[in-house]
């Protein structure tokens, strides 16, 4: 935890469960005419009207998927949102309402949790998403966070993974693998403190890849292009287990197969020189390594040369029969079948 040991702090349990959501939740405005009420009844109120409404959750847990020796509750707090909202701009849909639930135990300050509250209100505010609810309990082992995220879209607009089709292109935003690589320096630099109270991190010139692991952004931009492009997604997921996984959701989802050419997975300079630091190969880590957050989807082969150019993606495969199964073909042109660790052979060879 983050907190200074003179400072002072007021227990949780000054507030009760309700005091601590008022407190919490009092500076969070409505910004949507579809939110009619918020915090403060049984539920929340939302007007649907004539829109698909989409629903996704997800949930961190202290010592899984965070660790407060590197993680500012700040942080926490703006990732926990930004993560579910991620699943709703891949539906191709517009986040609208959040609800959070926090578990906590007596050694989180109402201040600790307040901080958390920064970010989760700093996340609503670049997404312009409304906090609507949720719960909060105690908790015997560290602290959890649950985020409910709810969003809209015209049936016509919505994407599913259902959709691609044989010679669709496979296509990514942004670049992959620099979560995975923030993580791994953060780690090491955590191992190294604990060794040694005396050593600083060394974290300088890493500040990219930290973003990425600590403060991640969702792609609302990407809906936004490709429909000023004229492009609507045959199928679309966002990356969160790592590449690989992702490609065999949609080959499950469409029933069909994928080939993905090892060459053309985009990867950061400084991913690259961090794989070298740490003996990773940086196909591995952009297959496995997750938590990036960007926007994987197919296309119609005839709408290629609308995206063909674009800085924001990156074509990096096409649809096959599934018969042909998801394969990686390497640089050399090896075909390795894929799975949800990654790959069957581990290449170490080439960076």
């Amino acid at each position: 935890m983050s907190e200074k040991p003179n400072e002072e702090f007021t227990p949780i349990s000054e507030l009760g469960e309700f005091g601590l959501i008022n407190k919490l939740t009092e500076r969070f405005p409505l910004r949507n005419a579809s939110s009619i009420k918020g915090v403060g009844d049984d539920a929340a109120v939302i007007e649907v009207l004539d829109k698909q409404t989409v629903i996704t959750t997800d949930m961190l847990v202290e010592g899984v998927h965070f660790d407060f020796t590197y993680v500012p509750p700040q942080h926490l707090g703006y990732k926990a949102v930004v993560v579910n909202l991620s699943d709703i701009y891949a539906m191709n849909a517009r986040p609208t309402q959040i609800t959070v639930s926090l578990a906590v135990s007596n050694r989180f300050s109402l201040e600790f949790i307040e901080k958390i509250y920064e970010g989760i209100r700093a996340a609503c505010s670049v997404y312009e998403v409304d906090l609507v609810g949720g719960d909060t309990t105690s908790s015997y082992s560290g602290l959890m966070i649950s985020i409910t995220a709810i969003g809209q879209a015209d049936e016509k607009d919505i994407v599913y993974r259902s959709g691609a089709k044989e010679n669709d292109v496979l296509v990514v935003s942004g670049d992959l693998g620099g979560a995975y690589m923030g993580l791994q320096l953060l780690e090491r630099e955590k191992s190294v403190f604990e060794s040694d109270q005396n050593m600083q991190p060394q974290l300088e010139g890493h500040e990219y890849v930290l973003q990425r692991q600590l403060k991640p952004e969702a792609r609302k931009d990407v809906p936004e292009i490709l429909e000023a492009l004229g492009v609507k997604p045959t199928a679309m997921i966002d990356i969160s287990d790592g590449l690989s996984s992702e490609i065999l959701h949609l080959c499950k989802q469409s029933g069909v197969g994928m080939r993905l050419h090892e060459d053309k997975i985009p990867i950061d300079p400084m991913v690259y020189k961090l794989c070298e630091e740490f003996d990773l190969t940086t196909t591995t880590v952009a297959l496995s390594g997750g938590e990036d957050y960007e926007l994987l989807f197919t296309i119609d082969l005839g709408d290629y040369e609308k995206i063909k150019g674009n800085p924001n993606f990156t074509a990096i495969g096409h649809v096959v029969p599934e018969s042909e199964g998801a394969n990686l073909f390497t640089r050399d042109d090896k075909a390795i079948r894929l799975t949800a660790q990654g790959w069957d052979a581990m290449l170490r060879a080439d960076h």
